[in-house]
């Protein structure tokens, strides 16, 4: 099996990376800002790649083996979605 990331699956991919790499920047920013500056910052950002990326790239990896090709694909988008919300929010607060 392959990674099979198409369409509007690498899309949504680079957006939920794209909004994880701003959130790890500007978490980055108000620490250094402030001085506060630890290693869990990156172990967070280490295990959202771990809890949130990981499983989008194994369902996108599933897709070959669902027979009606579409129900992992909306589990898939429905993960990004969840996965960029979450970014969007925390980089709202």
């Amino acid at each position: 099996m392959t990674l099979e990331l198409t369409g509007l699956m690498l899309y949504s991919m680079w957006v939920v990376l794209g909004l994880m790499g701003l959130s790890f920047l500007v978490g980055l920013y108000h620490s250094l800002k402030a001085g506060t500056f630890s290693s869990s910052l990156i172990l967070t950002y280490l295990q959202d790649l771990l809890f949130y990326v990981f499983p989008l790239f194994l369902l996108a990896n599933m897709t070959s083996l669902d027979p009606t090709g579409w129900i992992l694909l909306i589990a898939y988008y429905v993960g990004a979605l969840g996965v960029v919300l979450k970014y969007l929010a925390s980089l709202k607060k």
